[in-house]
Formats: structure tokens, sequence, C-alpha cells
């Protein structure tokens, strides 16, 4: 089949396929990932069953008695070419983080080794807009790109066995909300009660793939109140403009 190099399409198996757009971290490569995902929502081809976005390309999972790879390749190369990205995010969820402390647990190491204060931190990981590039690794686990640079840092080289729900980190280049507690080897600047993963809430999923991100710091003594809320199924983020 003749794929342009722009992207590819490669077997997963015998019931899946990737659409792969580049091999880069790029917010471009990301809208033609959602822009395809959001056409195939639409116009659902025989037999496809999910469609998971990544950073760079679409896993398509689909029954094969149904399609062949061949004509969903096809398909999918089609809908691939005819689709327009999204100029921009549509929506921005501004996120409150209370810092440091007992909820931050990395900020004091991760000022040091840049030199800077927790304070300077805390208001260069607040200051930029993050985009949503997937949404993976575990239920409502957003990853984020935007980081200034000044701030990134390598993994741990130990990492932590458990790590609380709620923590805002950082890993490299990357950004990220872990939604439950688990193991992780990012540095946690602080956390939050927002909880984009909630089973009892509608919708279960608040946060989604190209979607904008803001933090906004809040002092400790806020951190009841809102894990309250957000243990009820209160968003305790809030939509602004992008």
């Amino acid at each position: 089949m003749n794929i342009p190099e722009k992207f590819r399409i490669l077997p997963c198996g015998d019931a899946a396929l990737s659409v792969e757009f580049g091999d880069t971290v790029d917010p471009d490569l990301n809208a033609r990932v959602l822009a395809l995902d959001a056409a195939l929502s639409a116009a659902p081809p025989p037999g496809f069953r999910e469609a998971i976005p990544t950073y760079r390309s679409l896993f398509v999972h689909y029954d094969p008695n149904a399609i062949r790879f061949a004509e969903l390749a096809r398909r999918l190369k089609e809908a691939a070419e005819a689709c327009r990205p999204l100029a921009g995010a549509q929506r921005c969820w501004r996120i409150p983080v209370v810092y440091g402390g007992e909820y931050g647990w990395d900020l004091a190491d991760v000022a040091k080794r840049h030199d800077m204060t927790p304070d300077e931190v805390i208001a260069r990981h607040s200051a930029p807009q993050y985009r949503v590039y997937m949404i993976g690794f575990m239920p409502g686990y957003a990853y984020l790109g935007g980081l200034d640079p000044a701030l990134a840092t390598s993994r741990r080289d130990n990492p932590r066995l458990e790590t609380p729900a709620g923590a805002i980190m950082i890993g490299g280049v990357q950004a990220g909300i872990q939604c439950l507690a688990a193991p992780s080897g990012w540095h946690i600047l602080g956390r939050t009660p927002f909880r984009n993963f909630h089973p009892r809430r509608d919708p279960v999923f608040m946060i989604a793939p190209g979607d904008a991100v803001r933090f906004h710091a809040v002092p400790a003594a806020d951190w009841p109140a809102l894990e309250q809320a957000a243990e009820r199924g209160e968003p305790v983020a809030e939509l602004v403009t992008p």
C-alpha cells in the first residue's frame, strides 16, 4: 500500500493497528492525531471498536472478522488526509495546586538542582498554559507539554513505590497530573484535589487530549475543603478562556 511519508500505518497484532504521524513530541502532530480520532468517532468504519490517541499516533482496535487490515488501513489513510486539525485548545482548565511541604515532596530539591528558590519554581511551573497530549498509564493520568525548559529535570534514580493521588509532577521535559496513587519516578512539586477520574461522577473523566491546563497556587489551609468537594464529585477546577 502506498502510504505517504507524512504518516504510516502499522499492524499491532491481528486486531489493532497504529497510525503514526511522526516520532517527536509536537503540538501539530498531536493535533493531527486528535483530528483523526474525532473523524473516526463521527463516522466509524465497519468493525471499529475503539481508538486511543497518544502523543504522536492513534491506536485503533478493530474486529478482524468485520474488516481486513488492508481495507481499514485504506479508510484510515483517506480519513487522515481529509481531516483538518483544530487550531488551538477548545477548553482550558484552571487547576488549584498546593505546592511544597507535605504536598510537594520534591519542590525544594528541584529548586536546589536548578539554583532557584522554591517560589521561583512555583512561579515558573504555574506560568505556562500546558497542552494535554494524552491520557494514559492509569485512569485519568494527564501528560502535559509546555513545561518551562528551565525546570526540565531527569527522572528520579530511585522511583517511589507509591506517590499520592493528585500529585503534580515533572519528569524530563514533561509535566503530569496523577489521578490515583501509584508508583512513579517523577518529581512531585505539589498536589491538587482535582480528580480527572471519578467513577461516581458524570462525566467520569473531565480533561481530554487537546485541552489546555493552567495551574494556580492555593494555600495548604484550603486543602481540606477542596478535597471534600472533590470527593463529592465537584469539579474543583474551573473552565476558563484558553
